[in-house]
């Protein structure tokens, strides 16, 4: 993408936000390293400077962004309407009752009709792009080349036929955007550039990339809050009708689960002293084997691990119902205390400071169901947390993400 479009920071975040699925410096670092020196590269393969070089000088008044934002509305109309055509008609070709492999012989004869209507429409289509931005087509013409080559993606693709995605996505944009821009002050141009980072951010769900993307096609940086209006306006419309990307919904029809959202973990966020018990259930250290069974043999006794303090407060082990019951076979230990029998070398026990995620890391290399919550200065047991204690933790975040309430409206009792 860098080498033939000139485009490094668009590349590097199409990276970001498409395909690496994390944010972190093991993925981003070589991702930037090679735009880095595929854009130094270039000027002795290809020429140097924007691909699509254009100056704009678009003075829009203040309330001009609303228009952009009105034609990221149009694009994410346009994205969401191809998006759902193009996997209707996939779904007609799984319906033919015709091997699979015919498919791109179908796809290919509807191509070649196409290019009969309209032979602008086949191809890469970079001179349309330019004739968009430059105002060198006419307006029957820019009507014709939507809605041909539309078609023809359309039935290439659900075909199973191999296809591009950049450039058409550009072209439908950009010759929306140009014939809507005929109505709009300033140059058409203009309002077709914004028409392609639009569609371009919001079918692929990257505004990002597809602002950075027109600024660095043009060499235009004064375009560049219009481009971010319009982008994130269609984004947010194509995110509101549709579950999946037009590049995710192949991928999950074949059943693999795809999710597109950074998020913030709440395991790493949290720490023990947020979610430990501070009102233990302990036992004592001066207690006797022969007590310490029968504390396990009554009834009303549901905890199966126990910890076990001195009189200070200091964990000295913990003591498990399975190991009452193997003591309960051996009398010669009844009267032995609870701390000859029990290590605290061996306690697996985290700090009030630890993360929640190190706790849940420490309870599946030790196969325990809770943790002690140890001070680390004075080695006292402040709290205990438990696997369900995790999981309302995990329940916690699940209901912020999944409910929803109205921003505007009367006020409730409680004061929301």
């Amino acid at each position: 993408m860098t080498a033939i479009f000139g485009s490094p920071v668009a590349a590097v975040m199409l990276a970001v936000e498409l395909l690496l699925f994390e944010w972190k410096p093991r993925s981003f670092i070589p991702v930037a390293i090679a735009a880095c020196v595929s854009i130094c590269w270039r000027p002795f393969l290809f020429e140097a400077g924007p691909l699509f070089p254009k100056q704009f000088h678009m003075d829009l008044p203040w309330w001009g962004i609303g228009i952009c934002a009105a034609m990221g509305i149009v694009a994410g109309l346009q994205s969401g309407l191809l998006t759902t055509l193009l996997y209707k008609i996939e779904d007609l070709f799984e319906a033919l009752p015709i091997h699979w492999m015919w498919w791109p012989a179908i796809g290919g004869l509807f191509i070649g009709f196409g290019g009969l209507i309209e032979p602008r429409a086949l191809g890469v289509g970079y001179d349309i792009i330019d004739g968009l931005l430059n105002n060198t087509l006419l307006p029957p013409a820019v009507l014709a080349i939507l809605l041909v080559k539309s078609a023809i993606w359309l039935v290439a693709l659900s075909s199973g036929t191999s296809g591009g995605v950049l450039a058409p996505l550009l072209i439908f944009g950009g010759a929306l955007g140009w014939l809507i821009g005929l109505a709009l002050p300033g140059d058409p141009g203009f309002w077709a550039l914004l028409g392609m980072a639009a569609m371009m951010g919001g079918t692929m769900r990257a505004p990002l990339t597809g602002t950075f993307f027109a600024v660095e096609l043009t060499g235009d940086i004064s375009v560049l809050v219009p481009l971010l209006a319009a982008t994130v306006t269609a984004y947010a419309v194509t995110v509101l009708l549709l579950r999946r990307s037009i590049l995710t919904e192949k991928i999950a029809r074949r059943g693999q689960h795809i999710t597109r959202e950074y998020g913030i973990d709440p395991f790493e966020l949290t720490r023990a002293r947020d979610i430990m018990i501070k009102d233990v259930d302990t036992l004592s250290a001066r207690m006797t084997v022969g007590e310490a069974c029968a504390f396990f043999a009554t009834t009303s006794r549901t905890h199966r691990v126990y910890p076990i303090v001195d009189q200070e407060g200091a964990l000295k082990g913990l003591v498990s119902r399975a190991e009452a019951l193997q003591w309960q076979q051996e009398a010669v230990l009844f009267d032995q205390r609870l701390d000859d029998m029990v290590s605290d070398a061996s306690i697996p026990a985290a700090h009030p400071d630890d993360t929640a995620g190190y706790v849940a890391d420490l309870m599946l290399s030790t196969d325990a169901g809770r943790i002690p919550i140890v001070d680390p200065q004075t080695a006292k047991l402040d709290g205990l947390i438990a696997r369900k204690d995790l999981l309302r933790l995990r329940r916690t975040l699940r209901a912020a993400e999944t409910e929803r309430k109205p921003f505007l409206g009367p006020r409730t009792a409680d004061g929301e």
